[in-house]
């Protein structure tokens, strides 16, 4: 197995006494796109300054590229980052000076370089504009940017599409899918859930500084619904089928994951084999926000003593303080993890 790119290990971090990230362990390998999210104040951004080796933990670890940035500050040359964004630039250079300055203190980065990246965040035309001058989504793409000059093997980005227009923050998303579809390990911290569906690989929830679930976003995008006459029948069938790779039944429905996209037409005939009807077939479409609105309630239920929501598809959520899922809950980590803090 390869080295993750990003590995956090029981990681805490306090300030005063006061626990703002609590035992949190994640991986995140190249080629992914991972998302930390969470209501303000989940400690989001200190696990960012962590993970970049800006700030030290109170206890656990992080590793870039397998060494601790702290130890060896040579493996941050392998990074790019923008933390606490928007990201502090020099009002009175343009953004081709500002980049300019970056790639120098960075590393000798041709001008090419510097070219390709403004066009890249479609700022090419305001490249010759002083940054005093740039409106807050200019200035996040600037940012963007200046963490890609030098084509990073790890991208750490701090809510990089605050402050955007939509099609400012579709372009942001799809530089940073780019990127790890060419080998970068991409970690973001947001709140912009409906994007976070459309490209990250998967996604960690935070409450209170402690992970409580992870949701693999991946297998959530190849997921289908099937309406059957016999569910039970149907998973039967479907589970001993080399072209399956995921089947669970939900209420008279099953849901599926094919082993490639032309798969799908093959679950009508194989389960026409079996004397089971295909009423229905849809993707299944993942609403990440009712999911995560309900992880988060229930969470805070279950450190204040109350009874948990319903999921928002009618499921409860279960936890057991170490492990758990929901019912419909494949590709799914749950920690139940506040729990940490005796509250």
């Amino acid at each position: 197995m390869s080295t993750p790119a990003i590995e956090s290990v029981n990681l805490t971090k306090s300030y005063g006494g006061r626990p703002v990230v609590r035992d949190l362990s994640f991986q995140v390998n190249p080629g992914e796109v991972y998302a930390l999210v969470g209501p303000n104040g989940a400690g989001k951004t200190t696990v960012i300054r962590l993970v970049s080796g800006l700030a030290f933990p109170t206890s656990g670890s992080v590793r870039l590229m397998g060494k601790d940035p702290h130890q060896h500050p040579s493996v941050r040359r392998s990074l790019g980052a923008v933390v606490e964004a928007p990201a502090a630039f020099y009002p009175y250079l343009t953004g081709r000076g500002n980049l300019r300055l970056h790639g120098n203190l960075a590393s000798d980065v041709p001008d090419s370089r510097i070219d390709e990246v403004l066009r890249m965040m479609d700022l090419d035309r305001a490249a010759d504009r002083k940054v005093g001058v740039y409106s807050l989504g200019m200035r996040q793409r600037l940012g963007v940017a200046a963490a890609m000059l030098t084509r990073p093997e790890v991208l750490i980005l701090d809510e990089p599409a605050s402050g955007m227009d939509p099609l400012s923050l579709h372009l942001v998303h799809s530089v940073l899918q780019q990127a790890a579809q060419a080998g970068a390990a991409v970690l973001i911290s947001t709140h912009h859930l409906d994007e976070v569906v459309a490209y990250c690989t998967r996604v960690a929830i935070l409450e209170e500084g402690a992970l409580i679930d992870e949701v693999n976003l991946f297998d959530r995008r190849e997921r289908f619904r099937a309406e059957v006459t016999d569910a039970p029948r149907a998973k039967a069938q479907l589970e001993t089928a080399p072209f399956i790779r995921h089947v669970a039944v939900r209420g008279d429905d099953i849901v599926f994951i094919p082993a490639t996209p032309d798969d799908v037409g093959r679950v009508s005939t194989s389960l026409a084999e079996v004397g089971v009807g295909v009423l229905e077939m849809s993707r299944d479409i993942f609403d990440l926000r009712a999911y995560y609105r309900d992880r988060v309630g229930s969470e805070r239920a279950r450190r204040t003593g109350a009874f948990p929501a319903p999921g928002p598809d009618g499921t409860s959520t279960r936890s057991t303080g170490s492990a758990s899922t929901t019912a419909s809950g494949h590709g799914t980590r749950s920690t139940g993890g506040g729990g940490r803090d005796g509250r």
